[in-house]
């Protein structure tokens, strides 16, 4: 058996117990007397029983996961369809958006390109409402994310909308 080296006293731990105490003269101070107040019956409304209704998503879609995004911009997930909505107005746009998104999902494509346009300053009316459009609870069931394109597909002018497999 080989000794054991010394420990440091920092390294010690206090083997020493803690005891309680048996003595008697350590009473504990009496509870003042309580009332006793009759609490009427609980009643449950089979309505408050029932769970909340689940908060509609308003956010944006999410993005689209990287490895897809980079599987959409090297067309290997091909573009299954493209909507131009250059020359458009808001409720134009919204309306050719809403049965495009419907179209391409009822026949199986995987991911589609949305070109917005930039805009004339870089904000156009378009490309910042497109996305809420997209965010749309009627929408947001075919949608698995939105993400921007990549340059040779229309860059910040477009966006890439992956689509959820049919069930």
């Amino acid at each position: 058996m080989t000794p054991r080296a010394p420990v440091k006293p920092e390294k010690m731990r206090s083997k020493a117990r803690i005891r309680p105490s048996l003595k008697a003269d350590t009473a504990l101070p009496a509870d003042p007397p309580t009332r006793l107040v009759s609490i009427a019956p609980l009643r449950l409304d089979p309505e408050d029983l029932k769970a909340p209704a689940p908060k509609p998503l308003k956010g944006p879609a999410g993005h689209i996961e990287p490895n897809r995004k980079l599987r959409i911009v090297k067309e290997r997930d091909p573009i299954g369809a493209r909507l131009d909505m250059h020359g458009l107005d808001q409720d134009q746009a919204r309306a050719t958006l809403e049965a495009f998104i419907r179209r391409a999902f009822s026949q199986g494509h995987r991911a589609v390109l949305v070109i917005t346009g930039k805009g004339k300053v870089g904000q156009g009316v378009l490309r910042t409402r497109t996305p809420e459009w997209l965010a749309d609870p009627s929408l947001r069931e075919m949608i698995a994310g939105v993400s921007t394109a990549d340059r040779r597909h229309g860059g910040e002018g477009a966006l890439y909308v992956a689509l959820k497999r049919r069930v």
